[in-house]
C-alpha cells in the first residue's frame, strides 16, 4: 500500500535510528510532499552534508516527490485546529498530512504526537 513519509521518517531512515526498518518498508514506492523533500535537503546541509550527496540520499529512499499545490495549501489549514495547538505541528508537518488526505493513503512519522490527531481522511502511522 502507498504511503506518505514525513521528513521525520525519512531522516530516521538515513540516520538509522529507531523505527528506520519500519520506515524502510514504506518507501519504495512511498510519496513524500516537496514541502517534506525540502526539509530533509535542509536538514542534511545543516548537518554539513554537500547538496548533491544529500539529493543522492533523497534519491534512494526510491520515494516519489508530489507537488504541493493550491489544493495541499487549503487542505492544510485543516490542521489548524485547537487540537493542534500546542502540539508544535509545522508547516511541514501539515504539508505531509495534507498529502496523505489527498491521496487517500495513511502518514508515516517518527512523531508521536501525531498518532492522538483526527481528522476528516488522516490516517497516522508512527514508526516509534
Amino acid at each position: 500500500m502507498t504511503k506518505v513519509l514525513d521528513s521525520s521518517a525519512v531522516l530516521a531512515f538515513l540516520y538509522e535510528e529507531p523505527g528506520a526498518a519500519k520506515a524502510a518498508r514504506d518507501m519504495p514506492g512511498g510519496l513524500i510532499s516537496s514541502v517534506n523533500a525540502a526539509e530533509v535537503l535542509a536538514i542534511l546541509a545543516r548537518c554539513g552534508i554537500p547538496a548533491d550527496e544529500a539529493q543522492l540520499a533523497l534519491r534512494k529512499t526510491q520515494l516519489q516527490v508530489v507537488d504541493f499545490t493550491p489544493e495541499h495549501a487549503a487542505l492544510s489549514v485543516r490542521f489548524l485546529s485547537p487540537q493542534t495547538r500546542g502540539r508544535q505541528i509545522s508547516l511541514g508537518d501539515r504539508a505531509c498530512m495534507a498529502t496523505g488526505v489527498q491521496a487517500g493513503v495513511p502518514v508515516v512519522t517518527a512523531d508521536r504526537g501525531w498518532a492522538a490527531l483526527q481528522a476528516k481522511g488522516l490516517k497516522v502511522e508512527v514508526i516509534r
